[in-house]
């Protein structure tokens, strides 16, 4: 039931024709082949230049399917290869194996998550940018990790079962020296353009859990401003708003408070698909100041305090899950006056004018079809204008 709660907390938006069409484009991309070893990409991860962006999206193995994978690794049957992006020198980006190389990095630690306290890994990898020593070896969040290789169909276990990294004996050195093909990936045309690594996201993962397009974004565009948007995601006044107390597994929730910003600070420049916006807006953030992001957090921060009489569940439309429409057009209007000059407090947002704008006939209607389009997306700001500012 939890995992149900997570997938269906908000409102889907109906998709267009225009807005899953993907238009024809040819990239030039470099792939260059790479062999290490599983100690040199154990100490890249370490380094920080391979970031897995995991705890953005959670790690999702249990712990037969990890064992599985170290089994392999020490009988010598190939794994899948692994692609890393190139986004400077000594910094890759994990595209895809994210879920194979947590594996390897937990089984070096010999310390495995449990799956209740991912949400909370998250919430704590949100706060501090890693996952503290201490947390890694709390047994409130890990437990050790030892290799569960037994098959309860047939009753056998394999000669692995119950070892550890620091029990493999003579097969540790193995296991260290054992490579895996990482390929290395670089757009050089179009130059200071990610979108055919949005595309190889995209399809790289087909295969698998699929990854949505916030929990692409958020690793494709990490910034500041990123971090700054996890710590608002966890912030209690904005749960409360949302009605969810650990943050969204699919990362609906951060995109929720991406479109806020990118609709205030840039709706003039929207043109569909909305994907293509919010993935052009999260590039362009990458450059904001910290001066300019904290500003932003100031403006969310006087936002949540203008919510607060409004009670539970305040920003739904015709169900009880919360309309990210229905936030996204009261956002950009009460906080829009308060752009351009200093502020500190916006007043309280009226639950007689709310409830005027989810009735308005001309709101309901841009927020039932084709909701993505341009037409629709200026008329909800309109209306919210009218009624709330």
């Amino acid at each position: 039931m939890e995992e149900d709660n997570k997938i269906l907390w908000f409102d889907e938006e109906e998709e267009t024709p225009e807005e899953i069409t993907v238009s024809f484009q040819e990239y030039e991309i470099s792939a260059t082949p790479n062999d290490f070893n599983l100690n040199t990409i154990f100490d890249f991860i370490e380094s920080g230049v391979v970031k897995i962006p995991g705890f953005q999206r959670n790690y999702v193995w249990d712990k037969k399917r990890a064992s599985k994978l170290i089994e392999s690794i020490l009988i010598n049957i190939p794994i899948p290869q692994i692609f890393l992006y190139e986004q400077s020198k000594n910094n890759y980006l994990v595209i895809d194996g994210h879920q194979r190389l947590m594996t390897i990095y937990y089984f070096r630690k010999k310390r495995f998550p449990k799956s209740e306290a991912r949400a909370k890994l998250r919430r704590i990898f949100n706060e501090r940018g890693e996952i503290p020593e201490e947390i890694l070896f709390d047994d409130n969040y890990f437990v050790e990790f030892n290799l569960d290789l037994y098959d309860p169909s047939t009753k056998k276990k394999s000669l692995l079962h119950g070892l550890n990294y620091s029990t493999l004996g003579e097969l540790k050195t193995s296991f260290d020296l054992r490579t895996i093909r990482n390929f290395f990936i670089k757009q050089m045309i179009p130059p200071n353009d990610d979108s055919s690594i949005y595309e190889l996201f995209n399809r790289l993962n087909s295969g698998g859990v699929n990854l949505k397009p916030q929990e692409i974004r958020a690793s494709l565009y990490h910034s500041l401003f990123y971090e700054e948007l996890n710590m608002m995601n966890i912030d209690s006044r904005w749960r409360n708003l949302l009605g969810l107390e650990d943050p969204d597994i699919h990362m609906k929730d951060i995109e929720t408070l991406l479109r806020g910003f990118a609709m205030l600070l840039k709706s003039k420049d929207y043109a569909q698909s909305m994907v293509r916006f919010l993935n052009s807006f999260s590039d362009k953030a990458k450059l904001l100041k910290k001066e300019q992001i904290d500003r932003l957090r100031r403006l969310f921060n006087a936002f949540l305090d203008s919510c607060s009489e409004l009670g539970e569940f305040p920003f739904t439309l015709k169900t009880k899950k919360f309309n990210i429409l229905m936030y996204e057009a009261v956002f950009v209007a009460v906080c829009e006056p308060y752009m351009d000059k200093e502020f500190g407090v916006i007043p309280k947002i009226s639950m007689t004018k709310l409830s005027e704008l989810k009735s308005d006939k001309d709101f309901i209607v841009a927020a039932e079809k084709e909701t993505a389009r341009k037409i629709n997306i200026d008329k909800r700001l309109e209306r919210a204008r009218a009624i709330l500012q």
